[in-house]
């Protein structure tokens, strides 16, 4: 995919550098922490700390989402499920983030998204899987202001992003 930079009135798409993505599946009991790290326990949260987000995606299912390499996180991990029923997997390279903002942004996603992404229904926080326009993809609400990232399989992203193109432009129109 080509370098993303993208500015229409009200909407940036730009694209996420190198990101270190980790599955992590989880048998209960789970705590509230593992590796020093922020489980959520709630559906659809994220936990934050520093550059690092990790999405509750099912009961025993998260994605951990680090800026950049983080080449020891992986190893942090298996040392902190050695004893118990879990399974961790690299995505790293499996996905691209793609960050859309301004104060389209919202609009722009309710184009192809069947969710509400009203403030009152989903706000900073909260992350979905869901398609937007067919495509699956991770929705992770990144800030207050309309900012959010879309994670999508790297065989779909050359196309979503010409969707997310061609959408902002129809919205200017």
């Amino acid at each position: 995919m080509a370098e993303l930079a993208y500015r229409a009135a009200g909407i940036e798409l730009s694209e996420l550098g190198p990101a270190r993505q980790i599955g992590l599946r989880l048998r209960p009991p789970i705590p509230a922490y593992l590796a020093g790290l922020p489980l959520p326990l709630v559906p659809n949260r994220v936990a934050a700390m520093g550059t690092l987000r990790v999405l509750w995606l099912g009961r025993d299912e998260w994605l951990l989402v680090a800026e950049g390499e983080v080449p020891e996180l992986l190893a942090r991990l298996k040392r902190a499920v050695a004893r118990r029923r879990a399974c961790l997997t690299d995505l790293s390279s499996s996905r691209r983030i793609i960050e859309i903002a301004g104060r389209h942004a919202r609009a722009l996603l309710e184009a192809g998204c069947g969710l509400d992404l009203h403030p009152r229904a989903f706000g900073p926080g909260q992350c979905a899987q869901t398609l937007l326009d067919r495509v699956p993809v991770i929705l992770d609400q990144f800030g207050d202001a309309p900012h959010y990232r879309l994670l999508v399989r790297r065989s779909y992203a050359q196309w979503l992003v010409d969707w997310l193109i061609d959408a902002a432009e129809g919205l200017q129109r």
